[in-house]
């Protein structure tokens, strides 16, 4: 609807209120009016008050005329009633004329109220001069008519007054309309979208009793599940919690009273208690004299962005499989622990757990029972500690356990964290009921105590590493705490270690021959050793290098160039004449690698030697792992013609089963069940048993370790196919082998 047409709809409004007024007090005092002029035979005002009572009972009750006719016909009833009446009473009836104008302005315009005036005022003059020349003072018409002039423009100038002011106002009252309908459509277009908006918006008014709210919008509701009505009239409180942060209400409500906008992320509540967060804007409007009467709370939804930041927040602290801290927190946690233990003069604790054989389940049932144990033993750890303690994983198996502030002297802190330590390797060491399935486990357990002065995080928990190895290498399932002398063995190890990696690369080390023998002391294969002279020319033992590589992945490297110096050894054999077998030893390592099958094709195709020259000696603990895998690889490589031997024979893994699905060319008795034949019983009866078993299975023997006249007799009595050992040949280059050959392929 436009302005012009509001505001016609309003005149019409205004006009129909005063048609039924008029008509009401018309009859009212109409009735008396006709009533007395007929008493008084004044038939003619009887007669203009009937008419114009049935002419505005006509207008009012004919609706088929249009607004103008109607006003129109209104005004010239009032007219006319004005001019009967000066006619009959006299110039005190001007008071209807004087009306004309008026409701002209009111109800038809400025314009048409100015003519109604000017109409008005010639009916005014003329009515009066010819009506009433008697109100001159003189007797002239002259006086008369200077006398009406005046009147009429007395009168002119009060209707104007009153005509331009009705007009003035109305039009006015249209630009206001204008105006306020333009504020109004904004308005509306504003609430529509306020309404409309994602974000949440509340708007509260200040009260003596607080801020009451006045407005929720649709995002609120859908949000919270409180329906608007609900929420009206009650404090902006209303969705606060228990976790709601209490520095977070205090910044906020400080803020309010002191009439300042404030942002803040809070913590919030639906209707049904689900908590969620928003990022919410809160800003005060204060009225013309600054007087603050409203808050507008515009809050947006960031529960995803906050669980998001959580999730975050746990993958760089947290074990993503525990749940415990990780290595980060850990060393952040240490840090705080030296700091506090040092102010405080106490001491505290390091434990670095590790479990013994859970590599041993991890393989054998899974990676789902492996991260099913993990999480059992997190379980245990966490119950034995105090909440002012730290239970970390760091890696694989491994776990670490800060006691905080254990006593302020050193023995009763030590005592302390013992007595933890061995709460902690009972409850590992009970079993683990996993899907229906027992399993054991144990724990190494490494404990160093804190302050020492000038450590760090990093040398703490590499201390309490060293002590675990410890412990570990003293049986494993047991507790040790870190001494000065560990750190020592620890850098001898690292230095033992890059003077391998050295070694390697600089070709200093070398396979020696030892060979092997039958009865009548004939070379009939020979064992390939590795040595290491360092460049000073001492000589750093196989006991000491080859666990060595075992544990940094050297053995890898080492083994493969064994491999091909083999591999070229046979081939030199085999020009020079000598069909001699020599055995390699390949570790557990090296033959469990993807493609150790392949890496063997490859050296032999390269160097050209006869597989069938070459014997693998692996030892019994190949058999622990991934047996079906292991007796594939086996079948493969014996495909191509290598033989394989059991080194160390029942020592370790011993079992009938595998030997009968490998393939087996030879078993090695270890030098422990040699060297005491054949005086000791029990010795002789192991060697003998381990002989037929072999002759019935039809595997070759080699016995190791023979060191005297009387083992090596005992033995070729036995039907020993062969021995080596001090008593007849030591390792030496392979050089001398070929030498001692020599006068053999001579002599045939």
């Amino acid at each position: 609807m436009t302005v012009q047409k509001e505001v016609a709809h309003w005149r019409a409004q205004i006009f129909t209120r005063i048609m039924q007024v008029v008509l009401a007090l018309g009859l009212v005092t109409a009735l008396p009016s006709i009533m007395l002029s007929l008493s008084e035979g004044i038939w003619s005002i009887a007669v203009v008050d009937v008419l114009a009572i049935g002419w505005i009972a006509a207008i009012w009750r004919v609706p088929s005329w249009s607004y103008h006719a109607r006003v129109l016909n209104f005004l010239a009833v009032t007219f006319l009633v004005g001019i009967g009446l000066m006619l009959k009473i006299g110039p005190i009836s001007q008071i209807y004329l004087a009306a004309v104008p008026v409701l002209a302005a009111l109800l038809l315009g400025l314009r048409s109220g100015m003519w109604a005036l000017i109409l008005s005022a010639l009916a005014l003059l003329v009515v009066g001069y010819f009506t009433h020349p008697g109100l001159a003072d003189g007797d002239t018409q002259v006086a008369s008519l200077i006398q009406w002039c005046v009147i009429t423009l007395n009168y002119v100038f009060i209707m104007a007054v009153l005509t331009l002011a009705c007009g003035v106002l109305l039009k006015r009252l249209d630009s206001s309309i204008g105006e306020l309908r333009g504020l109004n459509e904004e308005l509306r277009l504003t609430s529509a979208a306020v309404a409309r908006l994602n974000d949440m918006v509340l708007i509260a008014e200040v009260t003596e009793e607080g801020q009451r709210i006045i407005f929720a919008n649709k995002a609120f509701e859908r949000r919270t599940g409180y329906r608007r009505d609900d929420v009206l009239g009650r404090d902006l409180r209303l969705l606060q919690g228990p976790d709601t942060a209490p520095a977070t209400l205090e910044r906020i409500a400080g803020a309010m009273q002191r009439c300042e906008p404030v942002r803040a992320e809070l913590l919030n509540y639906t209707r049904n208690g689900e908590p969620y967060w928003v990022e919410m804007e809160l800003v005060p409007f204060a009225d013309e004299g600054g007087n603050n009467t409203h808050w507008v709370a515009v809050e947006r939804d960031i529960t995803d962005r906050k669980r998001s930041e959580d999730d975050i927040h746990r993958l760089a602290y947290f074990d993503v499989l525990t749940g415990l801290p990780n290595r980060r927190l850990l060393m952040d946690r240490i840090d705080k622990l030296l700091a506090s233990s040092e102010r405080d003069h106490t001491f505290s604790a390091v434990m670095f757990i590790d479990l013994d054989n859970f590599k041993t389940i991890n393989d054998a049932r899974g990676h789902a029972i492996g991260d099913a144990l993990l999480k059992n033993t997190a379980t245990r750890l966490a119950q034995l500690i105090r909440k002012a303690d730290t239970v970390a994983r760091i890696g694989g198996d491994e776990f670490v356990v800060l006691l905080a502030h254990l006593g302020a002297a050193h023995s009763a802190a030590a005592h302390a964290a013992l007595a933890v330590a061995e709460k902690i390797r009972q409850a590992i060491a009970q079993d683990f009921t996993i899907e229906g399935q027992t399993y054991s486990s144990s724990a190494s357990i490494g404990v160093t105590l804190l302050p020492k002065g000038g450590e760090s995080a990093q040398d703490l928990l590499r201390e309490a590493d060293i002590a675990m190895y410890r412990a570990k290498a003293d049986g494993r399932n047991g507790i040790a705490f870190f001494e000065s002398g560990m750190q020592a063995e620890v850098e001898q190890r690292l230095d033992m270690e890059r003077e391998l990696a050295a070694a390697i690369d600089n070709q200093q080390l070398a396979l020696y021959a030892q060979q092997q023998v039958d009865s009548e002391g004939r070379p009939v294969g020979a064992e390939l050793l590795m040595r290491w002279q360092r460049a000073d020319g001492s000589w750093v033992p196989p006991s000491l290098f080859i666990p060595l590589a075992e544990g940094t992945g050297q053995i890898l490297q080492l083994g493969a160039w064994a491999l091909r110096q083999a591999c070229l050894y046979v081939v030199e054999l085999a020009n020079a004449g000598h069909s001699l077998p020599l055995s390699v030893n390949v570790s557990p390592s090296q033959f469990r690698h993807a493609d150790f099958v392949d890496q063997v094709r490859a050296v032999l195709e390269e160097t050209g030697a006869p597989a069938t020259q070459l014997i693998f000696e692996v030892t019994e603990g190949l058999l622990v792992e991934k047996w079906e895998e292991t007796v594939e690889r086996m079948h493969a490589l014996a495909a191509l013609g290598i033989r394989f031997s059991i080194d160390d024979f029942g020592t370790g893994y011993s079992s009938l089963v595998y030997l009968k699905r490998m393939p087996l060319y030879e078993l090695k008795i270890d030098r422990s069940f040699i060297m005491d034949t054949p005086a000791d019983a029990s010795g002789t009866a192991i060697v003998q048993t381990i002989l037929a078993m072999a002759h019935h299975l039809g595997l070759r023997v080699v016995a190791e370790g023979v060191e005297t006249a009387a083992q090596a007799n005992f033995l070729i009595d036995s039907n020993c196919h062969s021995m080596q050992g001090y008593l007849y040949a030591r390792p030496a280059p392979f050089v001398q082998l070929m030498e001692a050959l020599s006068p053999q392929r001579s002599a045939a």
